[in-house]
């Protein structure tokens, strides 16, 4: 993802609209956690909550800034292994 100050105004405008979809989706209950690495590349993690498959594929497609190009939106099943407070 490029650094915000080299970002031009499509770019920006991309990103922007990303953040609203994910304030959206956090508003709609299917975002459960976002946030990005540190690094020499940075790469944002999302967790949410679908069905299935298709559901989750479909929300992913929806993103903004992978859509314009500006990010690679990659689907990854994932399973909890560990999680503080849960006992089993």
């Amino acid at each position: 993802m490029p650094s915000p100050r080299s970002r031009s105004a499509r770019q920006a405008a991309a990103f922007k609209a990303h953040f609203e979809w994910l304030d959206g989706l956090l508003a709609n209950g299917l975002l459960v956690m976002v946030g990005a690495t540190g690094g020499a590349i940075n790469t944002g993690i999302g967790v949410f909550e679908a069905p299935d498959e298709q559901a989750a594929r479909e929300i992913v497609a929806q993103d903004p800034a992978a859509g314009g190009g500006y990010a690679r939106g990659e689907l990854r099943p994932f399973e909890l292994g560990l999680l503080r407070g849960r006992a089993d």
